[in-house]
């Protein structure tokens, strides 16, 4: 690894967000955040969820006056960075794209170094932008597109213990929140009609109970949740719905969790769990992942709310790290629509096909 600080421009195009963050990592290992400005797009809620062509379209209109605000707002102008980080992936393929040229631009014109990052990877390190998080720790990654538990060992050294076989806990907020007509995007809108609601009121699956390992399933939590949803005739009805399909789920996450310590607590000394993603920001989650925590024995870490859902500081931060460690990528670096963290583990142990897009998870 090489000593001294490195600020990074980061950028994220990989969903309906653009966002351009600069982050400094200072050569103790230190993270400030020097700016994070984020641009969501409200074309999609008329759609009930994020429409491919569209995001791209709005990441080419935004993606200059993001970049050009985060640094204003960090005071660095581009004089002033080490280095370009942007998402290459997994993601929309078409966003992706955006940020990820956008990026090589800045970096052949300013003759910078280029970090392509992995969007996952930024999530699993986002947690260090608002505490100490050393290496190594069992991570459970939890947003709308995956939920999957890591072992964390540093950068580029991840291995999946587990993920969903089916859908991830984010979907299954964002389905049910549409069955109940609460719009887009869905998880906080539940989270916040779940405040007012009987959690114990409506039976909810609880699946994978005798399955070994630490694998995730909500396809028949959706499926339950969206006929709830349909019986619901009252505003109470729906409020009862929405806690009990969110304790469902921090349940299942908990349980799983909460084997995994187990397991982990074998091989290590270092006990830290760290959840990341967008279903981290969730309070109920939290909560009971904390008490699990608690049980068996480990520090619990979360990112800051605004870095739980998608955002560029963790990708700045990510490709800080990376050029801690004189990794860095070309200018023919391509978009992936698919990029698991454990690329060996998803190619020998695959939970889905692997597809011409390559191995999911």
């Amino acid at each position: 690894m090489t000593t001294g600080d490195y600020t990074v421009l980061g950028l994220e195009t990989s969903c309906d967000e653009t966002a351009a963050a600069v982050v400094r990592r200072r050569a103790d290992g230190s993270v400030e955040v020097l700016s994070s400005v984020v641009a969501s797009q409200d074309e999609h809620k008329p759609f009930g969820g994020v429409v491919p062509e569209i995001a791209a379209r709005g990441h080419v209109r935004t993606i200059d006056a993001i970049a050009c605000a985060a640094l204003d707002q960090a005071g660095t102008g581009f004089e002033g960075l080490n280095g370009v980080a942007a998402t290459a992936g997994p993601g929309l393929v078409g966003g992706v794209m955006v940020g990820l040229s956008f990026g090589k631009a800045v970096a052949l014109a300013r003759a910078l170094p280029l970090v392509a990052v992995n969007h996952l990877e930024g999530h699993a390190l986002s947690a260090r932008l608002g505490a100490q998080a050393d290496y190594p720790f069992l991570l459970l990654l939890v947003s709308g597109g995956h939920c999957q538990l890591l072992e964390v060992r540093g950068v580029g050294d991840m291995t999946r213990l587990g993920s969903t076989i089916d859908d991830a806990a984010g979907e299954a907020f964002d389905k049910t929140a549409k069955a109940l007509g609460l719009g887009y995007p869905g998880g906080p809108a539940l989270e916040r009609l779940a405040a007012s609601g009987d959690a114990a009121k409506v039976p909810m699956p609880r699946a994978l109970l005798g399955r070994k390992g630490f694998d995730f399933s909500f396809s028949g939590l959706k499926t339950v949740a969206a006929r709830a949803a349909e019986a619901a005739l009252t505003d109470q009805d729906k409020a009862d719905v929405a806690a009990s399909v969110q304790a469902a789920i921090a349940r299942q996450l908990t349980e799983r969790s909460e084997r995994a310590m187990a397991d982990y607590a074998e091989r290590h000394s270092h006990r830290l769990f760290v959840v990341a993603g967008g279903v981290a920001a969730n309070q109920t989650v939290r909560r009971s992942l904390m008490e699990a925590c608690a049980r068996q024995g480990f520090d619990f870490v979360a990112p800051p709310i605004q870095y739980c859902t998608d955002n560029a500081a963790m990708i700045a931060l990510a490709g800080a790290e990376r050029l801690a460690r004189g990794l860095t990528s070309g200018l023919d670096a391509r978009a992936r629509p698919r990029w698991p963290l454990d690329e060996a583990t998803a190619l020998s142990d695959p939970l889905y096909a692997t597809g011409r897009k390559g191995a999911k998870a």
